[in-house]
């Protein structure tokens, strides 16, 4: 059971090394789970009447150790209510990714009774691609660890995303790691040569050719001329005071360095996740002095567009949506959203409600099961779980007719979220964030890492607005062609490409996820018929 362990950890460690935003160490990813595979095979060969309990408790501590060494940030965004109370509350997203990796691989060791290990084996693949599903659709959602994201540091090496979405990366890793591991235990089971030389070849053919075709699309990729000239702001105000500061300085120091970088051709003035932090009521933001003073600095810039985060509200006569909350004794609701509105040279106004909610800060998650955690998760900036959001991704668009995506903050790391507002006509990906939160960890890095991918999953140029930093632009390539420092106030100004093109990706979202699910559902009845039969 030691070296079990030992192997587990050692595979987790191999992870964490191989993790974003590491440099030059992308590769281990090929191999990081072969020791896990190495310790599960080890208990299905033993004499232990618990083989499940086993299989499942040694990989939970492989994974635990992978998880919280890449996300050990998320405990800064906690300490703030003790550093002591912190570390119990923080486990919850430190063990739970691992829960359900473990609980894959547990039902890879059950259809191991039933089936060939081959035959398993590709099951597990289908097993893991379901827990990542999951893990990104329910309310305790955290897509963070998916493995296809562990190439954004490396991204010249998946192009092919295009087609296929960080998905393709999790079957290439697996994909690649079986192999390996079949290889080995061949080693030791006495495998034919000619097994062994197919094993071989399909390594180099499995491993090799998505790279090449990859290395290929990206030297050969080339954007079609389609100029915009956007501007995005880094105001870096701290994010724990922020709410505290008059709106009107908070404007004016947005409006201050808009106007350093600003030309009368600029399109685009992108500012970071709730920029604008008085809570405003939409329907009388008109009426606002951060209206005005928007609108005087805009009267300078003919084609001029503000993107930008802010906190508003919509009263209701009756409980119109399922958030709605009643206000005071009276007969009104109310919903609180993460905003970004679009303002422009008219009056027009456009907004999208953050609709992908941190659990915990901006969605309780299950209702009122979890209400006792309340007074945690207001440490957190949010609204203890009260906030509204809407069903569908959006597309701002200017008087000119350019498309922009608007994203907020975690809404990132959803390749088909993002790929819906492509769909609907965006033309570039505008990113506002503040990640201040996790203060300078490798957190905020990832985060901007993890945009590279949705640059190349729908070939739009990626332009990222963080309050405390990283802000900069993205290609459509993936490649950062510029970015800011972090914990420094400042602007960035770049020419982008349009693009109005649509990947294969693009038109047809997670379609790897949802076959794997229905894969994974049907060896999971596989498994129980299996049992059934085998006990009768």
């Amino acid at each position: 059971m030691r070296k079990n362990i030992l192997l587990a950890v050692f595979s987790g460690l191999l992870l964490w090394i191989a993790w974003p935003p590491t440099p030059y160490t992308t590769f281990l990813l090929f191999a990081g789970l072969v020791p896990m595979l190495m310790a599960i095979e080890n208990v299905i060969n033993s004499n232990s009447a618990k083989k499940g309990r086993l299989v499942f408790a040694t990989t939970f501590i492989g994974f635990f150790v992978w998880n919280s060494l890449c996300i050990y940030w998320v405990y800064n965004s906690l300490k703030t209510i003790g550093p002591v109370v912190a570390v119990p509350i923080t486990l919850v997203p430190y063990s739970l990714g691992p829960l359900l990796m473990a609980g894959a691989c547990w039902l890879y060791y059950r259809t191991r009774i039933v089936a060939s290990r081959g035959l398993a084996l590709i099951a597990l693949v289908c097993f893991w691609i379901g827990y990542e599903y999951l893990h990104q659709s329910w309310d305790l959602n955290f897509p963070w660890m998916t493995l296809g994201n562990g190439f954004a540091v490396s991204h010249k090496w998946i192009q092919w995303y295009e087609y296929t979405g960080v998905y393709g990366g999790t079957v290439w890793i697996w994909a690649v790691n079986i192999i390996l591991f079949l290889i080995y235990t061949g080693l030791r089971e006495a495998q034919n040569k000619t097994l062994r030389l197919k094993l071989v070849a399909s390594f180099v053919l499995v491993l090799l050719a998505p790279l090449s075709f990859s290395l290929y699309r990206y030297y050969n990729y080339q954007e079609q001329a389609a100029p915009s000239n956007v501007v995005v702001v880094q105001p870096n105000i701290d994010p724990y005071t922020k709410f505290n500061v008059p709106a009107y300085e908070e404007v004016s120091t947005l409006t201050h360095l808009s106007d350093s970088l600003g030309k009368p051709n600029t399109e685009f003035f992108i500012w970071p996740e709730t920029a604008i932090a008085e809570d405003v009521n939409e329907d009388n933001f008109f009426s606002t002095p951060q209206y005005s003073q928007v609108k005087q600095f805009l009267s300078k810039f003919k084609n001029g567009n503000i993107i930008t985060g802010i906190s508003t509200y919509k009263l209701y006569n009756d409980a119109h949506t399922l958030t709605a909350k009643p206000m005071g004794q009276g007969n009104q609701f109310y919903d609180v959203f993460n905003t970004a509105v679009n303002i422009e040279n008219s009056s027009k106004l456009q907004f999208y409600h953050k609709s992908k909610l941190v659990p915990g800060a901006e969605l309780m998650p299950f209702g009122s099961a979890l209400s006792f955690l309340k007074p945690v998760f207001e440490h957190l900036g949010g609204s203890t779980g009260g906030y509204g959001s809407q069903a569908e991704a959006d597309v701002f668009y200017s008087q000119s007719g350019i498309g922009a995506a608007p994203v907020i903050c975690y809404e990132t790391i959803w390749g088909n979220w993002v790929a819906q507002s492509v769909r609907k006509g965006a033309q570039f990906i505008a990113i506002i964030t503040n990640d201040g939160w996790w203060e300078n960890t490798s957190g905020k890095d990832q985060h901007l890492d993890y945009a590279k991918l949705r640059a190349i999953e729908n070939r739009r140029w990626v332009c990222r607005s963080a309050n405390t930093g990283i802000s900069g632009f993205i290609n459509q390539r993936g490649d950062v062609i510029q970015q800011s420092g972090w914990w420094v106030r400042t602007a960035l100004k770049q020419d982008i490409n349009l693009n109005s093109d649509l990947t294969f990706y693009t038109l047809h979202g997670d379609y790897l996820p949802y076959a794997g699910c229905i894969l994974a559902v049907s060896g999971i009845l596989w498994v129980i018929v299996g049992l059934i039969r085998k006990v009768s």
